[in-house]
Formats: C-alpha cells, sequence, structure tokens
C-alpha cells in the first residue's frame, strides 16, 4: 500500500529504513541531539563539589559536574591534550580536579587547565583557552538541561513551549514542583528498539486496551483508544472506584501541595522533543530520559518522583513504581517486536496510521524537517 492509495481516515508513517538505516541515526545524532536542549542528569545525583556524571549526547561523551562554587557545568568529557576519554565512570565524585589518566592533565571542577607535566615550560599555553570545552546548561524541573549547540535554541520556545503545547499553559506544571521532589525509584531500561518508536508509542494509546491491562483500570478512558496528549489540557480521569495512581488503584500518598482541583484525580503525559516523557499524577511524577545509543538501541532511564517528606520517611512506594513500572515493560516489549520488522520488505513503504494516531504524524513530519536542515557545526 502506498501513500497515494490510502483512504482518507489514514495517513502514512516513515518508511522503515528511518529506524534501522546508521546513516539516518547519525544524522539524528548530529541534527536532532546534538542541537536541541537534552535532558541529561537529575541536579540532586550531583550532590556535592567534585559530584559528576557522565552521559552520552548524540554521538558524544559529556561530563556534568558540580564545581565548588555549587554550580553544575557540563563539558565534554575529553582532555584536550590527546583526546582521551577524561572520565571513563559512569558517575563519582573527585575531591578538587578531574585528571586524565593518560599523560595527567588536571582540569579543575571549573573545566580550566590546573596543571600538566611540564606545563612551566609552555608559557605561552592559556589555560582557560586549553581547558576542558564547556557546553550550555539550563537547570529545570530538578534536571541539568545541556546543549551541545555554540548557539542553543530558545528553551523558552522549545522546552516550556512542549509544556504549553500539551497542557495550555507552561505554568500549569508548576504547580507539581517537580524540582522540590526527590526521587523514590529510578529504573533503567536497555531496550532493543529505535528511539522514535518509543516516542511513537508514549504518543498514542491505540495500544493501550491491547497490552495495558492495569493502567485501563486506572484510567478508564484509555481503553477507547484516545490518549490524554491527543487533547490540549485534557488529563486522563482516574476510575470511580480507582483511590490513587497504583498497581491495584489503591490509595496513594497525600496529593502534591500545589495541586489544583482540576489537577485532582488526573493524569497528565507530555512529550518534550526529543527525548523526555513527563508523567504527571497528583501525588507523584514519572520522568523518563532516552538516551539513543545506536539505530535499533536506546536506554531509558525512568525516575519516580514524591514529595521529599515521602522520600526520606522510608515510605513503601513499590505499588505506584509497580504500575507504571509494568506500562514500561509491557510498551518497551512491543517496541522491541516492531524493530526487526523494520527492516522488512512489508514495512520498506512504512505502515499506516488510524484517526487516534494522527498526532504521531505531526512528529514524523518534525523528524523529517529535522533531518534536511544543515548539519549542525560541533562545538
Amino acid at each position: 500500500m502506498t501513500a497515494v492509495s490510502l483512504p482518507p481516515s489514514l495517513i502514512p508513517t516513515l518508511p522503515g529504513r528511518y529506524y534501522t538505516d546508521p546513516e539516518i541515526f547519525a544524522r539524528e545524532q548530529s541534527r536532532i541531539f546534538e542541537t536541541m536542549w537534552f535532558c541529561a542528569v537529575r541536579s540532586s545525583d550531583l550532590p556535592n563539589p567534585g559530584s559528576f556524571r557522565t552521559v552520552r549526547i548524540g554521538r558524544e561523551s559529556v561530563l556534568v559536574a558540580r564545581g565548588r562554587d555549587g554550580a553544575l557545568r557540563a563539558f565534554l568529557n575529553i582532555c584536550r591534550h590527546r583526546g582521551a576519554t577524561l572520565c571513563t565512570e559512569d558517575s563519582g565524585e573527585v575531591k578538587r580536579a578531574f585528571q586524565c589518566a593518560y599523560h595527567a592533565w588536571t582540569y579543575g571542577l571549573d573545566g580550566k587547565l590546573v596543571a600538566a607535566p611540564n606545563l612551566t615550560k609552555m608559557p605561552d599555553l592559556d589555560r582557560t583557552e586549553y581547558g576542558l570545552v564547556g557546553l550550555h546548561l539550563r537547570e529545570w524541573l530538578g534536571y541539568a538541561w545541556v546543549c551541545l549547540a555554540d548557539e542553543p535554541p530558545s528553551f523558552e520556545e522549545d522546552v516550556l513551549g512542549a509544556v504549553s503545547e500539551r497542557l495550555g499553559t507552561a505554568a500549569a506544571i508548576d504547580a507539581y514542583e517537580i524540582g522540590d521532589l526527590a526521587v523514590g525509584k529510578r529504573i533503567t531500561y536497555d531496550v532493543r528498539a529505535n528511539w522514535k518508536l518509543i516516542v511513537e508509542n508514549f504518543m498514542e494509546c491505540y495500544h493501550c486496551a491491547t497490552i495495558h491491562p492495569e493502567l485501563t483500570e486506572v484510567l478508564p478512558e484509555f481503553a477507547d483508544g484516545y490518549a490524554a496528549q491527543y487533547y490540549v489540557g485534557h488529563g486522563a480521569e482516574f476510575g470511580s472506584e480507582i483511590r490513587g495512581f497504583t498497581v491495584d488503584g489503591g490509595e496513594g500518598f497525600a496529593n502534591l501541595p500545589g495541586i489544583t482541583n482540576e489537577q485532582d484525580r488526573r493524569y497528565y503525559a507530555i512529550t518534550i522533543r526529543p527525548q523526555v516523557f513527563v508523567n504527571l499524577v497528583p501525588d507523584h511524577i514519572i520522568f523518563h530520559r532516552m538516551y539513543p545509543l545506536a539505530a535499533d538501541r536506546t536506554v531509558v532511564e525512568c525516575d519516580w518522583l514524591y514529595s521529599a517528606e515521602v522520600v526520606a520517611s522510608g515510605r513503601d512506594v513499590s505499588r505506584s513504581v509497580e504500575l507504571f513500572h509494568r506500562v514500561n515493560l509491557q510498551d518497551f516489549d512491543a517496541c522491541e517486536r516492531c524493530q526487526p520488522s523494520m527492516s522488512s520488505r512489508a514495512y520498506a513503504r512504512g505502515g499506516v496510521l488510524v484517526p487516534s494516531e494522527h498526532h504521531i504524524g505531526a512528529f514524523h513530519d518534525w523528524v523529517t524537517t529535522k533531518l534536511s536542515a544543515p548539519d549542525s557545526q560541533r562545538p
């Protein structure tokens, strides 16, 4: 079936090669992930001066560290001498500086070159110019968002704008006070599927009645196939007998302090392109970050965020975690079932979207527009 022969109620998807071709994935890395604001780490993961974490953004290893002044900074994780990877651990803490294990070039927490063997014999070496390559960083919702572009796009338009597009106003998310919440649980999923399959899955609920029995029990309207994201400002309402967003529908925790009457007993889902999903319920937040590593592999880190009081008290969060953990496993299993078929001749021209999935077509248009842009200038 081709786009020409489709009935009016259907629209075509991307062709299968968009999910398997390494060259297309490389263009996505350079033209999407290396040009946009990328949610890198939870700020609270770096509590002390010298705390660091390394993450993959596009084709680059990025080092995020807390300085002695308490500020977070991001750098390319590359020694300026001969290009060795500076920090090889995923996370850790240094006392005062980062030292390359190859030739001992040493950098302060602010990225400045502070020491190197025989450095005094190179008086013309500018220690700032030959310090670590710094990146743009902005903190929001308790996360550090990093941009590799020399001139980053507007954070207000790209990131806050995604919230406004979904909730009707960016201020609607403020009631949840996400930056003040604590991580009650974190689960990392290694998904053998293209990142776009995961985005597409998150954006629609045509599959909900088929694979999400626990979720549709809590949110009955999802059984009709229309995702909450389909409507601006709409939050899916809890079932009449449901007391909380938990695996058995039992009572959860007290509402977060700023929750309004309109937000009570409602679930909202937000996609912040290119790699963040935010799920809002009255007593906690489920926050996903994707790290695309290959055309057929995506690591997803999911945080369950609760009030600091709930986490500090050691209260059992397992019933609320279990609900969306099951949803994640069900979704990622579906994406992994699709991935092998993307290289089939049956999907060479793509598939189709039904009416309740039409907003995914807009995502596909966004992807192809990004891919048609010139390559970004790398830092």
